[in-house]
């Protein structure tokens, strides 16, 4: 991090690496369920099933889509926003009708509100009895964190076993919920509630607990680094997701790009790498492999994947695959 940049600029940047992970990492919404149960020793039950929420109607075209086809199969590529305000406009006309068209529903991950599922996982990889997280920050960050603890109901202490990684990602969501945004409201889980009321099979690129390693396997330092950032960045963090989802909803990729993919590269190489550009490559190929198929499938995946150089149209491009987008 370039220490020498304003105070202001250096928050605001760090902000936008800790939306950019929260845009670019699925089991980001799965923790802001309950992160209290970050802390417990029991799952907690998944969110009760409600009746299908209506999306309010996105000014102009709404978020961006994309198309890959061939001979008997049609892929599309949308890019979504894990955690949403409720009355956030992002409906439109050409999601509807592709999302009505496919067969099946492609994220990130199948299950993102699988709390059974999350809660070992946390405590087996995000829970180090041994160490002392407080230990590690100078007093500056150490005030910071507590700070940021006691907004959701816990404090320094509380969050002391926790691997650096875990923190930082629960903390990067606490103001993001204190703001309105919620899981619930999210793209994927309004979509999967739909394909559940289509009959629609949900597919995942992934499973929670290949995106819970890959953060449990940063190096020390690079947690560490994940988590100062946050702290720096945890008021700011909600304005700039506030720009980023307006920019989204208006199908504005560049700024997303600029929001969600650039500052985070900036900040954290590794983090970059490991966040978007292996696992885009492992989606690309496959959507390949559904491309040597047939059918129609509609993929969601954070919109940070689909923004940028590294993004998963360009892979495919690459690897000589025409993508178009939905006008």
């Amino acid at each position: 991090m370039n220490r020498v940049r304003p105070l202001r600029r250096l928050a605001a940047d760090a902000a936008r690496t800790a939306v950019g992970a929260v845009l670019g990492l699925g089991l980001a919404a799965a923790i802001a369920f309950q992160p209290a149960q970050v802390f417990a020793q029991t799952p907690a039950s998944a969110p009760a099933a409600a009746e299908l929420p209506g999306i309010p109607r996105a000014d102009g075209a709404g978020p961006a889509l994309w198309v890959v086809r061939d001979a008997d199969s049609t892929i599309y590529l949308f890019g979504t926003v894990h955690m949403l305000r409720p009355t956030t406009a992002w409906g439109s006309e050409r999601v509807e009708r592709a999302f009505a068209e496919a067969d099946e529903l492609w994220l990130e991950i199948s299950n993102p509100d699988d709390q059974a599922a999350l809660v070992p996982l946390i405590q087996q990889h995000g829970v180090d009895p041994t160490q002392r997280l407080t230990l590690k920050l100078s007093s500056g960050e150490l005030t910071l964190f507590d700070n940021a603890a006691r907004t959701m109901g816990a404090n320094a202490m509380a969050m002391d076993n926790l691997r650096p990684w875990l923190a930082a990602l629960t903390l990067s969501i606490a103001p993001l919920q204190r703001a309105g945004y919620d899981p619930q409201s999210g793209v994927e889980l309004i979509l999967k509630a739909r394909a559940g009321a289509a009959g629609k099979p949900v597919k995942g690129f992934e499973t929670i607990d290949k995106q819970v390693r890959i953060l449990a396997g940063f190096p020390e330092a690079d947690q560490m680094d994940f988590l100062t950032s946050t702290l720096d960045a945890f008021e700011d963090a909600p304005v700039e997701l506030d720009r980023l989802v307006e920019a989204w909803a208006r199908g504005d990729v560049a700024v997303i790009e600029e929001l969600g993919v650039a500052d985070m590269r900036e900040e954290s190489e590794e983090i970059y790498q490991a966040l978007l550009v292996r696992r885009n490559a492992d989606w690309a190929g496959q959507i390949q492999q559904l491309l040597a198929g047939e059918g129609t499938a509609f993929v969601a995946v954070g919109a940070a994947h689909l923004a940028g150089d590294d993004s998963v149209q360009r892979l495919l491009e690459q690897r000589g695959v025409e993508v178009d987008e939905v006008p």
